[in-house]
């Protein structure tokens, strides 16, 4: 069935947000990052339980013109995601899709030239399809850069990009999309030492690229476009690497804060919140740090479920006629190391830690491959027939546990995996909605927290 994007109201709901929020209200946005099936069901539980709109992103090296690593183009992954809401019920509506380090990322080894004319095709595709948010990234330097990049250059190519993808969407019939700049961004998916992290962005740097943009919007004759750009990606000082968390400090971010408090009609985008506490993502929105970005810390909920359910396998059935999931995935990881080979440091057993247990949680790449997608079946083939016993729910799985003891969630591998990841996620709807407190849970719905 083919899928086109919905019809956006004329305040999308991402410019409504931003609007609440520079009105004084205390609302943020989160956007999952991920393509995975079941953290995606997931996270339509979670925004369908609290009320809040949902924003799924598509990286550069996700979904590109070529298919990227998941192997689907823009509108692809638009009619996947759309699919899966349709299954869930989940209102389109209530559905953005948005598009991260849209730029030159994934051709940095070519020149410039050749490397923007993809971000060029790769912009035009994701605007067509009806990404709506669109994070504008040319921090990367190309092959023929300079050492470094500087403001004006960094701003001139975002320029050309959106200058690209307001043609794709008015060619498409699709509302104008709304942007995201900045060029203090973390390294996607996580560090490989925190002692690579950035410091906290100056509010001066923030100062400089925001009217570097804005000059640049002007020139091009995008003065429409540039009321559009809602956001600044910046470092407020969290970030995470493959076994440690560097968490939201309020006092050491004070001053950035009080900067965007003073722009009207912006909010910060912060990038690696994977892993903050709580009460860390209600003092970031609180601080103006609106829009939320987590991913690897729901595909690293979805492997932990996965490691609990193949130990429930085990205990049930034996090793012999076991899924050997985990060892498959390994396996296929040390057969196609590219996805983590730059990330994990250290001797072999250091690395053979990491694949499994890393933060980064590079293993998100792989669950795709053939060889794992098989293993997951017969995991989940080898569990359908056995109704799963409460002790060992309780040793693998113990806040499932208590959820199907209330009676709240089936003991089904599907449900316990996305009732897992959903606790997760449930952390960034109660920091961004005004009524996550009084969120009503839909009749027969599983409790997510």
């Amino acid at each position: 069935m083919k899928m086109t994007a919905p019809v956006s109201p004329a305040v999308s709901p991402v410019m409504q947000i931003v609007q609440a929020h520079r009105r004084g209200e205390p609302v943020g946005l989160y956007s999952v990052c991920c393509s995975h099936p079941t953290v995606l069901r997931a996270a339509m539980r979670v925004a369908a339980q609290y009320g809040t709109p949902l924003l799924v992103e598509a990286t550069s090296n996700q979904v590109d013109q070529f298919g990227g690593y998941t192997g689907m183009t823009p509108v692809e992954f638009r009619d996947y995601v759309h699919r899966l809401a349709h299954e869930q019920e989940f209102p389109l509506e209530r559905l953005v899709l948005g598009g991260d380090h849209l730029g030159p990322n994934a051709w940095q080894a070519q020149d410039a030239a050749t490397a923007m004319a993809y971000a060029e095709v790769l912009i035009d595709a994701y605007a067509a399809a009806g990404f709506h948010k669109i994070h504008l990234d040319c921090s990367m330097r190309c092959a023929d850069d300079a050492p470094v990049l500087s403001d004006d250059t960094v701003a001139e190519r975002a320029v050309r990009l959106a200058a690209i993808a307001e043609q794709a969407a008015a060619r498409a019939g699709l509302p104008p999309p709304v942007y995201v700049i900045g060029t203090e961004v973390p390294v996607p998916g996580g560090e490989a030492s925190l002692e690579q992290a950035l410091a906290v962005t100056s509010p001066q740097a923030a100062a400089r690229t925001l009217e570097v943009h804005r000059r640049a919007f002007a020139g091009a004759g995008l003065g429409e476009a540039w009321k559009r750009v809602i956001a600044m990606v910046v470092q407020p000082g969290v970030d995470f690497d493959q076994a440690n968390v560097q968490h939201y400090d309020a006092a050491a971010a004070a001053e950035l804060s009080e900067f965007v408090a003073d722009q009207p009609g912006l909010v910060f985008e912060a990038h690696s919140t994977d892993y903050q506490r709580e009460s860390g993502l209600h003092d970031m929105v609180r601080d103006h740090y609106a829009i939320l970005k987590v991913g690897p810390a729901a595909t690293f909920a979805l492997r932990e479920g996965f490691l609990a359910l193949c130990q429930i396998e085990e205990a049930l059935l034996g090793k012999e006629p076991a899924s050997r999931l985990m060892d498959v995935l390994d396996e296929v990881m040390r057969a196609k190391p590219k996805h983590w080979q730059k990330h994990y440091l250290g001797s072999a057993d250091e690395q053979r830690l990491m694949r499994r247990y890393g933060l980064s949680d590079r293993c998100r790449y792989y669950w795709g491959e053939p060889e794992v997608a098989a293993a997951v079946s017969r995991l989940f083939a080898n569990l359908a027939g056995h109704a799963i016993p409460l002790p060992l729910l309780s040793q693998y799985l113990p806040e499932q546990f208590l959820a199907v003891l209330q009676g709240e969630l089936a003991a089904a591998p599907q449900a316990l995996l996305e009732h897992k990841i959903g606790r997760l996620l449930a952390q960034y709807a109660r920091a961004c909605s005004a009524n996550a407190a009084r969120a009503a849970r839909p009749h027969g719905a599983a409790v997510i927290c």
